[in-house]
């Protein structure tokens, strides 16, 4: 007779087979079909890379710090996202027309605390099922929720400047986990840069990978109501968008521009005067989440 007992366990290990295997996929798929590129031609695209086994978790931030010679400020004081919001103003955007609100929660992100309601609907659930519940699980990184009551008990937020000697911030990173079960949903690097392709600073958010990283550049803007945009929708490399990457050593990458990952945030305040942010991410046409965020300060 079977044990019963045993099979949680045995689908864990399952899961992070399935998971290991489905990286492995990957970074196959970039070594084929990726653009091989120097970092000394790309400094806007190159970021933090992950370690070569599959966890990630909260490696990155200490394996930064080592690299560049940086301090992980834990401290819990001030620090934003983009702590000088006046840093995206360009051509296309004119950064003093934004909300206050919406400034002072980018320059001042550590002073929010968020609550989250999410919706994955259906086909492109599926597909993020398959993402988060093998690959996503095995690394523990990018733990996006797939069903409504995935982050019931809410999220964790951490804001960790990192810096130099001098105290100058050279990455924020951002991490963030669920509560309940300590999954990390996501460890990011946050930076402006200015992509070849656009015409002025966008934010650049950066997720450390086995062996590579997720980069997505979300280039500022406003819409017809005058709210606060970020969008990675882009025309072709060197524009905003969602590039894959993998380190092959030596300076070199293999990258792939995925022009058909998208992901756009609006961020605004209510009638209520309450902080909101709704977040949709569509690949292939299809919605695969939606996040809608209350920010309020502490």
């Amino acid at each position: 007779m079977t044990d019963t007992r045993d099979t949680p366990a045995r689908a864990r290990g399952v899961q992070h087979a399935l998971g290991v295997v489905g990286a492995a996929l990957i970074r196959l798929y970039l070594r084929l079909v990726g653009r091989t590129v120097e970092e000394a031609d790309v400094p806007w695209l190159v970021g933090p890379i992950g370690p070569a086994s599959i966890e990630i978790g909260a490696r990155p931030y200490e394996m930064v710090a080592e690299r560049e010679g940086l301090t992980i400020d834990r401290s819990g004081g001030l620090a934003g996202l983009v702590p000088d919001f006046d840093a995206l103003g360009g051509a296309s955007f004119e950064a003093s027309k934004t909300d206050r609100e919406v400034r002072r929660f980018y320059e001042e992100t550590s002073r929010y605390d968020l609550d989250v309601w999410s919706e994955s609907p259906f086909p492109g659930r599926l597909f993020l099922w398959l993402i988060v519940y093998t690959v996503s699980r095995a690394m523990n990184q990018l733990n996006f929720p797939v069903f409504g009551l995935d982050l019931s008990h809410g999220m964790t937020s951490e804001v960790l400047p990192l810096r130099d000697a001098s105290g100058q911030t050279k990455h924020t990173g951002w991490y963030r986990r669920v509560k309940d079960s300590g999954r990390v949903i996501y460890t990011g690097f946050y930076t402006t840069v200015k992509p070849p392709r656009h015409d002025g600073p966008c934010v650049k958010v950066v997720f450390p990978l086995p062996s590579g990283n997720a980069t997505v550049i979300l280039k500022p803007g406003h819409d017809a109501e005058g709210r606060f945009t970020l969008t990675s929708a882009g025309a072709a490399f060197g524009d905003a968008g969602f590039y894959r990457v993998l380190s092959l050593g030596g300076g070199r990458l293999k990258v792939r521009y995925l022009a058909t990952l998208r992901e756009h945030f609006t961020v605004f305040r209510d009638d209520d005067g309450e902080l909101r942010c709704d977040h949709t991410v569509r690949f292939l046409g299809m919605t695969m989440l939606r996040l809608h965020y209350r920010m309020r300060r502490q």
